[in-house]
Formats: structure tokens, C-alpha cells, sequence
């Protein structure tokens, strides 16, 4: 925790930031003044050398409890709009870093916490944890992305049973209907992030980076547009030297073989 962000704890290990949200009394509910610590943070971390960010809350009962229930309560219709604005603004910010995003899911976390989890790119639940959208019990929608993420991740039908619902899922259960990617014992929780992030972060980060782009371009577009925004992230791949190092690496070493004039191709792609 520093003075700057007052509500997160960080922890650096290696290539992963490790943000746990610190508001144990108030549920680790998400406010106004948490909103502006979040998106300051994304931008230092992502000028500041990570390549991925975990989130998960402070305390055993709560990964994020919502929005804060206290702030909105005070709200007028126009208050209530602008808050809402603002929190699917921070989410937007999130779901567009080029860093791998993962909620790291430890108590509880419904509403606004499971918005965050939805605007990341990965989510791990612990076994006891649970997770949905329960906004309807207490007269509210979900005003964080929640009826627009959530369709897009398992559908409609379910999504809308879930939302008019309000039911809570246990961890195993939200696997397996595929809102989390792994469940994970409470004491082995970082091991499970570990070892879902670990084979990504041997990738090139331009490449993990422009590909996170190109699906989200298939979550938010039409086919024809989607194809259009992957061939352009495709092409940028080779504003990099990755690759065509790789394949003059493999041609020397004969890993790789070809028909043409292979001493010819080396000459040109050293140039």
C-alpha cells in the first residue's frame, strides 16, 4: 500500500504485479476514490515493466463486494448515470490494457467484483468462493458492464438466467459454466495463477499483446470487421524482428528446411 494508492497493496514477482484491493471494512466494495487509484495504477504498470496484473482482495471473506452500496445509496438518478459511466470507463480501461489481466478470485465476488473479474482476461476462483450478479435482489441492475460482458462470455440464455435470477455459483460450478478458467484450493490459489499465466509469459509480449486485441475485436464486431482488425494486428506482428529472426535461426540450424534457394533467403532477410 503507499500514499498514492492508498486502497492497493503490490506485489512485484518477476514478470506479474500482484494488486490486492484493500478495503476489508467496506467489503472491498469499489468507490469513486478507488475508480481513480485503479486507472492511475494501469497506466504506471503499464509503463512500469510487468507484463500481467492480478487482482484480488484483502481479508478471507471478499474478493470485491460489489460497488460501494454506501456511495450509490446517496445518488439521484443523474448521480446514479455518472457513477455508472464512470465505473464502466475504469472496466473499459482494463479490458483494453495490453497487459494479461487476471482476477484472482478469494471470497466472495458479485456485482461490481464481478465485473472487475469479467473485464479481465482470465479468472481464478477458489473452490469456496461465490460468484454472480445478484443486483436484482436489492432493486438495482448491473450497472459496471455486467449485462453486456456476461452474455458475450456464456451466452444469453444463461446470462439472462443469471442476471434475473441473482443466484450466487460456487467455484466449482461457475467452471464449469465456464466463467472462470481454473478452481483452485484456498492455500493454492497463486500456484493455479501461476501456472495459468506461466506458458503465456514465455510468448513475446508483442504478440500476446496484439492477439489479446484481435479477440476482443471478435467479442465487440461483426465478422467482416473482426477479420478486417485481425489482419491489421497480424501485420504488425512483423514491425517486429521476432519472427523472422526465429526462422533465420531455425534455417542455419536445419530445424527448418525449404525448397528455395536457402543461402539467397538468408542473404535477403539480413538486410
Amino acid at each position: 500500500m503507499t500514499s498514492k494508492f492508498p486502497h492497493l497493496r503490490l506485489e512485484h514477482d518477476g514478470q506479474v504485479c500482484w494488486v490486492t484491493i484493500n478495503r476489508v471494512q467496506d467489503r472491498n466494495s469499489i468507490n469513486s476514490h478507488l475508480m481513480s487509484q485503479m486507472v492511475e495504477l494501469l497506466q504506471a504498470l503499464e509503463e512500469g515493466g510487468p507484463r500481467a496484473v492480478v487482482f484480488t482482495g484483502a481479508g478471507s471473506s471478499h474478493f470485491v463486494g460489489g460497488a460501494d452500496g454506501i456511495e450509490m445509496m446517496r445518488l439521484d438518478r443523474a448521480g446514479a448515470h455518472a457513477f455508472s459511466r464512470r465505473f464502466q470507463g475504469l472496466l473499459d480501461r482494463l479490458e483494453a490494457s495490453p497487459l494479461i489481466t487476471v482476477a484472482a478470485i478469494n471470497g466472495l465476488c458479485f456485482g461490481g467484483g464481478f465485473e472487475l473479474a469479467l473485464a479481465c482476461d482470465l479468472r481464478v476462483a477458489t473452490s469456496t468462493s461465490r460468484i454472480g450478479l445478484p443486483e436484482v435482489k436489492v432493486g438495482l441492475i448491473p450497472g459496471g458492464g455486467g449485462t453486456q460482458r456476461l452474455p458475450r462470455l456464456v451466452g444469453s440464455g444463461l446470462a439472462m438466467e443469471m442476471i434475473l435470477s441473482g443466484r450466487l455459483y460456487g467455484g466449482e460450478q461457475a467452471a464449469r459454466l465456464g466463467l472462470v478458467h481454473r478452481v483452485a484450493p484456498e492455500a493454492g490459489l497463486r500456484q493455479a495463477v501461476g501456472e495459468l499465466l506461466a506458458p503465456m509469459l514465455r510468448n513475446p509480449a508483442h504478440a500476446v499483446s496484439l492477439a489479446k486485441r484481435a479477440v476482443k475485436a471478435a467479442q465487440n464486431s461483426p465478422l467482416p470487421e473482426g477479420l478486417f482488425r485481425e489482419a491489421q494486428l497480424f501485420s504488425q506482428c512483423h514491425d517486429h524482428d521476432f519472427f523472422r529472426r526465429l526462422m533465420r535461426e531455425q534455417l542455419r540450424s536445419g530445424a527448418l528446411t525449404t525448397s528455395e534457394d536457402q543461402a539467397r533467403m538468408l542473404e535477403e532477410n539480413e538486410s
